[in-house]
């Protein structure tokens, strides 16, 4: 199943006092076991997901399904990090992998450039046990073992969008040399009663410009939200969202991210697939029969995370929201399902600071570790820092976006004359 499997490779990370039974002690006789592919530490990973402080993006289905339809083509090989307590409890688990870039080799998470948060799964009582200088310590220790093994070994290292905190902990990798990532992350919490919430968010005005838009709508046909059931269902309306968003992106000259080699395979997979349908939600919204909004989302961790989402920009309908109409459904969704919270992910969008409640900082880290490596460590860090320059300044961004619509409007041009 996961080619360029390699042996576990274990490191005892020596004691710097008297060995004792005590948790507390437990830091300075943390464990590390390096792992080069998925299978051999599956069964723990599926264990831990459940009772760590991670996200959606860390577990193992997730992560899988990556290795299966896009890991595995770009050549990227797995460096999986199991870290235990002297106990023998399980620490953390750190996703990692080694993957080519150009003649130099680049150490990042497993799915880095398609997850939204990238991060280790963490025991939800490690802060109280290791503290940043000996994850520090810990860290190091594990870069000098990687390049031990020529399977693991790395020019640079590049690791992208970690959120600032893991549950009710710090994320252990913010505590290294960090930048900010150019975008932040958005959430919100649900409560119970979608009235209540629906109230406490949105204005009395707001409201009512909700209630006009939607009759506006029913104009059309009556208004329907529906939650795919079988496999089937969810193929097809991925596909009718996938064609959606694949439009809007044209529009604003931004590449099509479903013709990225096995990107779409990744989604359909997810969606159609009986080990993580429990966990998927397609949904659509449909006005007199027809799909004019649609969504990819997953439940995990007492928490909805809105991964995908489009709307028909060409229907009768567009000018009345369909999308924003799709997203009071999700969040109502949501509520109805005792979920707590409702994450945005990555991104700045309006709509996501009109509805949540609390912004998440992501971090950035980047180091060279050989020769090699120090010509793409500093174009890596002049590309994010230019990106966050960009997206952090109104009117670079504009100025960006514009030029991105143009560039989108003489391409369509031809065809449309055609």
């Amino acid at each position: 199943m996961f080619r360029n499997a390699a042996p576990a490779t274990d490191v005892a990370l020596p004691a710097c006092a008297a060995l004792s039974a005590s948790r507390r002690d437990a830091p300075r006789d943390l464990s590390l076991r390096i792992h080069g592919d998925l299978i051999a530490v599956e069964a723990e990973w599926r264990g831990f997901e459940q009772v760590a402080d991670c996200t959606v993006f860390q577990t193992f289905d997730w992560l899988a399904a990556w290795h299966r339809h896009i890991g595995l083509r770009a050549k990227v090989q797995p460096a999986i990090v199991v870290g235990r307590f002297a106990g023998g409890d399980t620490a953390f688990i750190l996703p990692l992998g080694i993957a080519p870039h150009g003649l130099a080799r680049r150490l990042c998470w497993l799915g880095q450039e398609l997850c939204d948060y990238n991060a280790p799964l963490i025991a939800r009582d490690f802060s109280e046990y290791v503290t940043a200088e000996r994850f520090r310590d810990v860290w190091r220790e594990l870069c000098r073992r990687l390049q031990q093994d020529p399977l693991f070994r790395h020019d640079w290292v590049e690791l992208e969008k970690m959120p600032h905190t893991l549950g009710a902990q710090c994320n252990p990798f913010a505590n290294l040399d960090v930048s900010l990532n150019a975008s932040g992350a958005h959430v919100t919490q649900l409560g119970a009663d979608w009235e209540k919430f629906y109230s406490a968010k949105r204005s009395s005005a707001t409201r009512r410009r909700d209630r006009a838009k939607r009759r506006h709508t029913e104009e059309h046909g009556e208004i329907g939200f529906v939650t795919t059931e079988q496999a089937a269902d969810a193929r097809r309306t991925l596909e009718i969202l996938m064609q959606q968003k694949t439009r809007a992106l044209a529009r604003r000259g931004i590449a099509d991210m479903f013709a990225r080699r096995g990107w779409r395979e990744f989604f359909l997979d997810l969606a159609t697939n009986p080990k993580t349908r429990p966990l998927v939600h397609v949904s659509s919204v449909h006005v007199g029969g027809n799909p004019v909004a649609a969504n990819f989302g997953i439940m995990f961790g007492g928490c909805y995370y809105h991964v995908l989402a489009s709307y028909c920009e060409e229907s009768a309908v567009a000018h009345f929201g369909p999308g924003a109409l799709h997203l009071r459904e999700l969040l109502k969704y949501a509520i109805g399902r005792g979920l707590q919270r409702f994450d945005f992910t990555i991104g700045d969008e309006r709509y996501k600071l009109e509805w949540s409640d609390s912004s998440l900082k992501l971090y950035d880290h980047a180091a060279a570790a050989t020769w090699r490596g120090w010509p793409a460590r500093c174009a890596s860090a002049v590309r994010r820092r230019l990106k966050r320059v960009i997206k952090q300044t109104p009117w670079m961004w504009k100025v960006v976006s514009g030029a991105r619509n143009a560039r989108g409007a003489f391409a369509r041009a031809p065809n449309s004359q055609g």
